[in-house]
Parts: C-alpha cells; sequence; structure tokens
C-alpha cells in the first residue's frame, strides 16, 4: 500500500517553484482538454495566454479584471496569515458595490472632487459591516467563520436582487432590474481617455505596499502571523486572538467592499444583479497561488484575470462553454495542491504483512 510520509528538510526552492510548477501542469492539462474537445491547443493556448496582453486596450481590460482580484486577495491573505478562514468575501463585495451605489446615486457634480472618495468609502464600511457579522458570531458564539461567511453570500445577492428589482429599479430602464446610471461625479476616473482601466490600479498597487508594510513591518502584523502560525505561543506572548480575529476579519471584509465600489463607480457605472461574478472566490485562488504574499499576489492576480479573458474568448472564438474559466481555475487550484502536497511528503511504499 501507498502511505505520505514528511520530509526531513523539504525543499525551499521547490515550495518557492511550486506555483510555478502547478501553472506547468495546468497548461499540459489544458492542451489535452483542448485536444479532447476537437479544439487546436496551440490556439486554446493562444487565447488566454497572449491574446489578454497582445495591445494595449487588451492590456487594459487585463487590469480591469486584474484590479478587483488583487484588492480582494491582499485582504483575504491577511485572513488566512492570522488562521482565519474567511470564505465570504464574494458577499462582502456584493454589500460593498450596495453602499457604494446608495451614496453614488445621491451624487451630483455639486458634491465636487468628495464624490468619488465617499462611494469608495461607502464601499468600504459596506464589506466592513457584512465582515463584521462573521466575527461577532465567531468571537460571541465561536460559530464557524467558513459556514457563516459562505452563507452570507447568499444573503447578499438576496439583498441586491432585493434592490435592483424593487426600491432602487431605474423607472426609465424598461423594466431591466438595475439602478439609473451614475452621475459622471461619481464615477472613479479611468487612467487613460478610451480605456476602461482606472484609478483603482492604482489603488490596488498601493494597497500592495501597504499590505506589505502591516504584515512585515509591524507589531499587529506580527501578532496576525504569531496567532495564525501557533496560537498557544501567541496567548503566551500576550496576543489578543479576539483582536487578531476583528482585525483580520475588518480588512479583509474592507478589501472586498472596496472592490465592490470599485467595480460600480468604474467600468460598469450602475448596479445590476450580474455584479457578483466569482471575484470573491477566485481571489481565493489568487491568494494562495500568491503564496499570501503581496508580491506574488500581484502576479496570480494577473495570471487569473488572462483566465477570465481567456473563457470569454473561448466561448465566443472557439465555442466552449463558459464553464471552461472555472475548469482552469479549479486545475490550477488543485494542481497547486498536489505539488505541496508532494514538497511536504513523499509517497512511500509500504508492504503489508500477511
Amino acid at each position: 500500500m501507498l502511505r505520505l510520509e514528511a520530509r526531513p528538510q523539504p525543499s525551499r526552492f521547490w515550495g518557492y517553484a511550486s506555483p510555478i510548477l502547478a501553472l506547468l501542469i495546468t497548461v499540459l492539462i489544458g492542451m489535452a482538454l483542448f485536444s479532447v474537445l476537437g479544439k487546436d491547443p496551440v490556439r486554446g493556448l493562444q487565447v488566454f495566454f497572449w491574446e489578454p496582453i497582445k495591445n494595449v486596450y487588451a492590456l487594459s481590460e487585463l487590469m480591469v479584471k486584474a484590479t478587483p482580484l488583487l484588492i480582494i486577495a491582499l485582504g483575504l491573505a491577511v485572513c488566512f496569515r492570522s488562521n482565519v478562514w474567511n470564505i465570504g468575501a464574494e458577499g462582502q463585495f456584493v454589500l460593498g458595490a450596495i453602499f457604494a451605489t446608495g451614496v453614488a446615486l445621491g451624487v451630483d457634480s455639486s458634491w465636487g472632487l468628495l464624490a468619488v472618495p465617499a462611494v469608495l468609502l461607502a464601499g468600504v464600511a459596506g464589506g466592513m459591516a457584512w465582515a463584521a457579522l462573521t466575527a461577532v458570531l465567531r468571537d460571541r458564539f465561536n460559530a464557524n467563520e467558513i459556514l457563516v461567511s459562505l452563507m452570507l453570500v447568499y444573503v447578499a445577492v438576496q439583498v441586491l436582487n432585493y434592490v435592483v428589482f424593487g426600491p432602487w429599479k431605474d423607472p426609465a430602464g424598461f423594466n431591466m432590474p438595475q439602478t439609473m446610471r451614475f452621475d459622471s461625479a461619481a464615477m472613479v476616473p479611468r487612467l487613460i481617455d478610451g480605456f476602461r482601466a482606472n484609478i483603482g490600479v492604482l489603488i490596488a498597487l498601493v494597497g500592495v505596499l501597504l499590505m506589505w508594510l502591516f504584515m512585515f513591518r509591524t507589531a499587529a502584523g506580527y501578532a496576525q502571523q504569531v496567532g495564525g502560525l501557533a496560537p498557544a505561543a501567541a496567548r503566551y506572548a500576550g496576543f489578543s486572538s479576539r483582536r487578531a480575529l476583528w482585525t483580520a476579519l475588518l480588512v479583509s471584509g474592507a478589501a472586498a467592499g472596496l472592490a465592490g465600489a470599485l467595480e460600480v463607480a468604474g467600468p460598469i457605472g450602475q448596479l445590476t444583479p450580474h455584479i457578483p461574478v466569482g471575484y470573491g472566490f477566485a481571489a481565493i485562488i489568487v491568494a494562495f497561488v500568491g503564496r499570501l504574499h503581496p508580491v506574488g499576489i500581484v502576479f496570480s492576480a494577473i495570471l487569473m484575470s488572462m483566465f477570465y479573458i481567456g473563457g470569454e474568448l473561448a466561448q465566443s472564438r472557439l465555442g466552449l462553454p463558459k464553464s471552461i474559466n472555472g475548469v482552469f481555475q479549479g486545475l490550477l487550484l488543485f494542481t497547486l495542491l498536489a505539488c505541496d502536497t508532494l514538497i511536504q511528503y513523499r509517497v512511500v511504499l509500504v508492504r503489508c504483512r500477511s
């Protein structure tokens, strides 16, 4: 029989190279999948890895997709390093979009330069409020944060459906479930005229720096990581597990809410029931592929956004189902888990005694 045996000293090199190896394996499996489906594997890879970066417009669209993934993943990295399992970033993303819309619908030109910050701060508040529900239930009643945060995603979607089908529905929108278009004063400024990429890209990059400083250059960040790696040692050192829980969830919720605000006040310009597109769940993969490090998360967010764009192009140009994007995301996650497992453990053949 086969069993896994822990390696005495796992390779540090392969520990860092594991995401690259997982990507290569994903590409090979993807090529085989394209062949089975009767598609040209080279053309399939071109759609996923060349089309999203072939010109300035494609790069702009890549940044539009990568920005929310990067922001959400940064917040989740703080949670996961703290051993707090927030799986409900999608719901916090939706609530951030709802709160931001509530402010944006009241914005006009008289708000001046305060309009965009007000909209974004409202999104942050919405995400934090939704994450706080998970924190309260975990803190006061010891509820499992994985289940609570995940179930709250579906509640958030129902809240979204209520407002877009009900009180916020555009009376001049031909009975479509969507709000009015936001005033131009509430819209996030674009980086370059004619392209959809906006200053959310710059905000995300600032977030990378802030997350690195917080986690690796502050006492509070050190306390978060010690609490995640060794809870007993953290308690002995006087670090508050309760504070770590609230900090992790509020930071994560704020990041997801900010991403939701940037989405509705940026490329979309209104609130629709199609806002939840899976960014909150995909960002979990982004965080782990990036090794929970802000720099690694930048590259993994770009990779995941290529999967999103590639999936859309594969649907229109190759006639593949929309789910091909999810297939590639799942392949990347499972190959990464397999690589990590084999780096930490080795497979040993054990003879059974008769």
